[in-house]
């Protein structure tokens, strides 16, 4: 659907929307995947539905902050969320209160892109390979250590812990770039960052990429084997997501998953938001609500497995 095939749905039945800038809060730091990906799809929003789209970073709290500030925002489809598993599906159970209800607070929009973690760690540490980071942590307890800034990045890594018999101690960042920068400096020696972070810093020779998070190797990183193929079963997979207020008008919300997918069928949109290292993906509102509510259900109970106890 073109810019102007657009104009028609809106004036009819979403009061000529949008009318003025669109804000997109992402709840984490600028420069993690979910900031890149909010920018790449805001600047080809801005083509389509003739508004300025800003991107508003508001990290904090495994996501609460951003995510608060759209849950309580007008109604209205001109402040959006760029969600994520964690805001979305695992923080109801990593905390014992939320400050937002991820069910009943939002309305889904559209799923954008999938990807998967990567196992990295310090070059400076005596392993290789997954078997070796295995045979390591358990030879010598008490000595690793995990930087994590986010709900995949954490279960990612006690999954690990928990399948591999191992026990790699957490270390929380507020941001996942100041965490990974630990990790090349050698402070913290382990880490599940999202695959594109992993890939620049391990191209760089910064860190030692291990293996990833997906059931198989991903096609944009074949050389890395998946964690999978050692620890029998592991398996974890991230998502990025456009959400709006649960009661922004059903028309604005089509319009906005219209806008959304439109912008995702373009094919150097897909490439910078996801830098060649995750999938496009779109779901549309019903599916994507539907994948939602499976998606708290698998968190949830991938979490509580793992022995991870709410704060």
């Amino acid at each position: 659907m073109s810019a102007a095939g657009l104009s028609l749905p809106r004036l009819a039945s979403a009061q000529d929307f949008p009318n003025k800038p669109i804000k997109i809060v992402v709840p984490f730091a600028a420069g993690s995947a979910t900031d890149i990906a909010a920018r790449a799809l805001g600047a080809k929003l801005q083509e389509i539905l003739k508004q300025p789209v800003i991107v508003d970073d508001r990290p904090g709290a495994s996501g609460q902050l951003g995510a608060s500030a759209v849950a309580t925002a007008p109604a209205d489809g001109y402040t959006l969320l760029m969600g994520t598993n964690t805001t979305n599906a695992a923080n109801t159970a990593l905390f014992k209160k939320l400050s937002y209800d991820m069910e009943k607070d939002f309305a889904p929009i559209a799923r954008c892109v999938t990807g998967v973690n990567a196992l990295v760690v310090n070059p400076g540490l005596p392993v290789k390979t997954i078997s070796e980071l295995i045979d390591y942590a358990r030879k010598n307890p008490g000595k690793l250590n995990y930087a994590e800034a986010s709900a995949s990045q954490r279960l990612s890594a006690e999954m690990f812990n928990s399948m591999a018999g191992v026990k790699i101690e957490r270390v929380p960042y507020k941001a996942s770039p100041q965490a990974l920068g630990d990790v090349v400096s050698g402070q913290v020696q382990v880490m599940f960052p999202d695959l594109p972070q992993a890939l620049a810093q391990i191209a760089a020779g910064k860190v030692r990429g291990l293996g990833t998070t997906g059931a198989q190797r991903t096609s944009v990183a074949p050389d890395l084997p998946a964690i999978a193929e050692i620890v029998k079963g592991y398996s974890l997979v991230y998502w990025l997501a456009v959400f709006a207020p649960a009661a922004t008008p059903k028309p604005i919300q089509q319009l906005l998953w219209q806008a959304v997918a439109e912008a995702l069928k373009d094919p150097a949109t897909g490439k910078a938001m996801t830098q060649g290292r995750m999938e496009v993906s779109p779901l549309a509102p019903d599916d994507f609500a539907a994948y939602v509510k499976s998606e708290i259900n698998w968190w949830g109970g991938h979490i509580k497995a793992a022995g991870i106890e709410p704060e």
